[in-house]
């Protein structure tokens, strides 16, 4: 069983879709500038430690122990983050004994943290030794008593015969008006509380007048489900896409336990302002491809979107971003806030007669535009002609802690210098769908880019790390950096990290962007905090830090706005015309 909060702690440098940045050894850089900046920095005591993993695990800690007695100075001893990575590698190869001395040698190292106990406990429940996996969780959960999966170990442990509510039981379940009430007292305070900038986008007054309205629509018939749908829009209210109800961490996600008989029987896609159905799926009879929908059991698609996108968290609620999660989580979302009706009564354009949609027998989902050709590994390098390529970066997520850095900037090397060899002068590069990620490969791009030194960050808050972030010192582009004309392609789906990417080609003034407002900016907070309300145990990931970019003079409120606005049509969408890349590829063409 390997599901913690250690886990939760995990996600921090694993998912956080924004990279917060540690001290790194990285040897890509190319002035001598930069290499006395790295070589200053102290080595990874776990890469030491990870070269010698042929010794017996023992051997190993021994050798920490000497080293930072001997040499104390040249190795980084204080990076819990890195300890606990190489700890769950053994855990999750299964190599019992090594994960628990590992995590013994955290514990001896980092007594205060609970996180330590957390790992520590859970190696010991993978070793079946439950007596002393219980005395660890107990430590942890005292010294941190948001610790819920330690809360819900500790009971697993002492009552066994107690099984856990069904998803099923968890949708329509209901709860008291005063559990509902104290639940979103706790939300608003823990929110507050943890997010770095909870009033940026809303002021702190109508943050709780919102939660005071949520209070007055709870009745004694309120589940669990509605409840959640609540909370999604007190939390979509401070304009912040990486503080969500977690998806990853809830077995009771509002969107997990929406029975199919629930949700809403079409595809749909919200494009141009407008509400068409893409696949009738088994209401084929009665709806064909390309239908507008006017209204759904009687209320009108323009106002039954707007409510929609109040319960979408989205950074500076930036709409095309909301959009893109709408053209998601459709089938889900209507359902939701129309109550979960029995029925669904569709009003379509040019029909008189209103038509009450067949239960689904299948999920309705949209993942992807089909109008993209995506890249099956995030990373596609393309020679269109003699003076043409495309590089498809569809995620920044190469973090420098297990070396996928090094990946990305040995993709991009091997594209650029083809580019080179090639004499290509037009470049596309297509950030479109990139969620995220770390800030190593969004730096390593843009030194490949721009023509003059930059800085990545201006300001970053991280409360708690003490190590200076990589992305804080001056960067110089490479020697061999690309000359010719750059054409950026950009979508709401563009989050986090590529929203500082794109900030700064904004500011430099760099290349031509085309497409649609990105969904993100220069002001980011990230990080993750998880924590979960006492009664209807609803879990909710708050950012927890700030990452600016250099780009301060943008605006905070909107996302990086193209040069050349570019809209797709439903046709475009349903004909897969990637209308983006073709205005790209046009506008190559009348420069010749």
């Amino acid at each position: 069983m390997i599901k913690s909060s250690t886990i939760c702690f995990l996600i921090l440098i694993l998912c956080l879709l924004f990279a917060c940045g540690r001290n790194s050894t990285s040897t890509t850089s190319v002035n001598q500038s930069q290499e006395n900046v790295l070589q200053n920095k102290k080595k990874s005591i776990v890469e030491k430690l990870r070269a010698n993993n042929h010794l017996p695990v023992n051997d190993r800690i021994a050798l920490y122990y000497q080293l930072k007695n001997d040499q104390f100075e040249l190795y980084e001893f204080g990076n819990e983050t890195e300890l606990t990575l190489y700890g769950y590698s053994f855990l999750w190869e299964n190599k019992i004994d090594d994960a628990l001395a590992i995590f013994k040698l955290i514990v001896d190292e980092f007594p205060s943290s609970a996180n330590a106990y957390d790992s520590l406990g859970e190696a010991y429940l993978q070793a079946k030794d439950s007596i002393k996996a219980l005395l660890n969780y107990e430590k942890s959960f005292q010294m941190n008593p948001d610790n819920f999966y330690a809360e819900d170990v500790i009971q697993q442990i002492k009552y066994p015969s107690i099984q856990p509510i069904s998803r099923v039981e968890k949708f329509s379940k209901v709860y008291s008006k005063k559990e509902y009430w104290d639940d979103l007292d706790q939300l608003g305070q823990k929110l507050t509380t943890i997010h770095p900038h909870p009033f940026k986008f809303i002021s702190k007054e109508n943050f709780f007048k919102n939660i005071e309205s949520k209070k007055l629509l709870i009745t004694e018939k309120t589940t669990y489900a509605v409840f959640a749908w609540h909370c999604n829009a007190i939390i979509a209210s401070i304009g912040c896409s990486h503080t969500t109800s977690s998806t990853m961490q809830n077995e009771y996600h509002e969107f997990g336990i929406v029975p199919l008989e629930k949700t809403f029987p079409l595809r749909v896609r919200f494009i141009e302002g407008k509400l068409f159905v893409v696949d009738p799926m088994n209401n084929v009879d009665q709806v064909k491809v390309k239908d507008e929908i006017l209204s759904i059991n009687g209320v009108e698609t323009a106002e039954l979107i707007a409510a929609i996108y109040e319960h979408i968290a989205a950074q500076a609620n930036i709409q095309t971003y909301k959009r893109q999660k709408f053209n998601t989580h459709f089938a889900l979302m209507i359902p939701y806030e129309l109550g979960f009706p029995e029925t669904f009564v569709v009003q379509l354009k040019g029909n008189t007669q209103s038509i009450t949609l067949k239960r689904p027998e299948n999920f309705a989902s949209e993942r992807d535009d089909l109008s993209l050709n995506t890249c099956s590994d995030n990373l596609c390098f393309e020679i269109i002609d003699t003076n043409t390529a495309v590089l498809t970066i569809a995620s920044f997520n190469y973090y420098d802690f297990n070396d996928q850095h090094l990946v990305f900037n040995a993709f991009l090397d091997k594209s650029f210098q083809e580019l080179h060899q090639k004499k290509i002068k037009n470049l596309i590069i297509d950030v479109r769908y990139n969620g995220g990620g770390s800030q190593y490969p969004s730096i390593y791009l843009l030194q490949h880019l721009l023509d003059t030194s930059f800085t990545y960050y201006s300001k970053i808050e991280s409360e708690g790390k003490p190590q200076k972030s990589y992305g804080v010192e001056v960067f110089y582009p490479h020697k061999n950096r690309f000359k010719g004309n750059v054409y950026f392609l950009i979508d709401g789906k563009g989050n986090s990290t590529t929203g500082h990417f794109m900030s700064l080609v904004k500011a430099h003034h760099f290349g031509t962007i085309i497409g649609e407002e990105l969904g993100s900016n220069q002001f980011c907070t990230a990080g993750q905090t998880l924590f979960r309300l006492k009664n209807t145990k609803f879990v909710v990931s708050s950012a927890n830090n700030t990452h600016i970019s250099s780009a301060t003079a943008l605006k905070d409120n909107q996302g990086i706005l193209p040069d050349i606005y570019v809209s797709q049509s439903i046709d475009d969408y349903l004909n897969k015309n990637d209308i983006v890349k073709k205005h790209a590829l046009q506008l190559i063409k009348n420069s010749k």
